[in-house]
């Protein structure tokens, strides 16, 4: 069957993507009729209504966006979830107006859904759910877009593929970091809040369009864990770009206790169960794995097991020279300790070389999402 059959409405079509978990497990069959072209379109999800002081009004949605193919080839959607104060433009395009990695998947025959975070972008935002913080542009250039140009970690100095040219590539005044610049938006500065908003409305999601791949970036590492936590036998595989870390604790730019629970910093399902994640012994390694890298934080015994994330296929991916190189592995790491297999790759060692960590972004940006896919095609059946 066509998900999207070539004859309906665009009412009945939209009705017909909304339920797509019908088109989720089912591939595509051959009707000889001419191929129609990708569908697009939106809805909301996990909302509720509150009472304000002007009256009731929605908090906690999620804005999804969707991407049909003309003709789905894979079984499985992929949900995109940006990072901290991006939104889902991120996957849409790049600020130099290439091709985005939405875009690409969806040539590959995944049917895409790109989300903005709840309070985030075109998901509103109620200010009982907390306070909201921006990232000033100088914190961009120097760990995003130009981070060459200030060596604030090791690899750092190892960072070419930032679109554009000239002087001022990467900073203030280039056309193309204006671009990236004008797209950042305020975030809600609790992680745990954040963490819990989207876990709900990420499952809403699952239930609504079925099993998917969920894609990850950054802050949202740290919320593809509960969703999966949550809705284990809907979650197909997760791809997490740099993912939020490392275990336990900030690196690179602060040390405080951070992701207390192991991963994220809202309780996940343990074995032995763990209701406080103080019960979780934390050791940090003597020596590091390797040059200009972390001290992992792991499990002491008892090591305890996550059972939920078991069986799931998952991909770490580390850019060359961000400065999530230093620390990635840890979640790695961590996860394999706790009896969750997992795919770590640095993708210097794939032969794609110089990246930061706003990877979807950059210049060989469709080379790393041929990874992905080429992953993907290995590990999910």
């Amino acid at each position: 069957m066509r998900c999207i059959p070539g004859n309906l409405t665009s009412a009945a079509a939209l009705a017909l993507a909304l339920a797509l978990g019908a088109c989720a497990t089912s591939q595509p069959e051959s009707s000889g009729r001419a191929s129609v072209g990708p569908r697009t379109g939106y809805f909301f999800v996990g909302g509720r209504y509150v009472e304000g002081k002007t009256g009731p009004l929605m908090e906690r949605q999620m804005y999804v966006e969707f991407q049909l193919p003309a003709e789905r080839t894979r079984p499985y959607p992929i949900v995109m979830i940006h990072g901290a104060a991006q939104t889902g433009s991120n996957f849409t395009g790049t600020p130099d107006g290439r091709k985005g990695w939405a875009e690409y998947f969806v040539e590959q025959g995944y049917a895409v859904y790109v989300v903005d975070q709840p309070s985030r972008g075109r998901s509103a935002y109620l200010e009982s759910l907390g306070a909201l913080t921006r990232f000033p542009a100088s914190q961009i250039e120097q760990r995003f877009t130009a981070h060459e140009k200030f060596n604030l970690w090791p690899q750092a100095k190892l960072h070419t593929q930032w679109p554009g040219e000239g002087p001022n590539k990467g900073q203030r005044g280039d056309a193309i970091f204006d671009q990236f610049y004008a797209s950042q938006v305020q975030y809600i500065g609790s992680n745990a809040v954040t963490q819990q908003l989207n876990r709900d409305a990420g499952a809403a999601l699952l239930d609504k369009i079925g099993p998917a791949i969920i894609m990850t970036h950054s802050q949202s590492g740290a919320i593809g864990w509960p969703i999966a936590d949550a809705r284990p036998k809907l979650v197909k595989a997760i791809i997490a770009a740099e993912p939020s870390g490392p275990p336990f604790v900030n690196a690179v730019f602060g040390n405080e206790p951070a992701r207390l629970w192991g991963v994220t910093d809202i309780p996940m399902t343990y074995e032995p169960p763990v209701s406080d994640p103080k019960q979780l012994a934390v050791v940090e390694q003597a020596a590091a794995d390797g040059p200009n890298l972390e001290h992992c934080r792991l499990q002491g015994e008892p090591v305890r097991r996550m059972p939920t994330l078991t069986g799931i296929p998952i991909l770490i991916v580390a850019a060359e020279s961000s400065y999530h190189a230093m620390y990635d592995h840890c979640t790695s790491k961590y996860l394999a300790q706790a009896g969750v297999p997992n795919t770590f790759v640095r993708l210097e060692d794939a032969g794609i070389r110089g990246n930061g960590h706003m990877m979807m972004l950059e210049k060989n940006n469709l080379d790393i999402a041929r990874l992905m896919a080429g992953w993907l095609d290995k590990n999910v059946r």
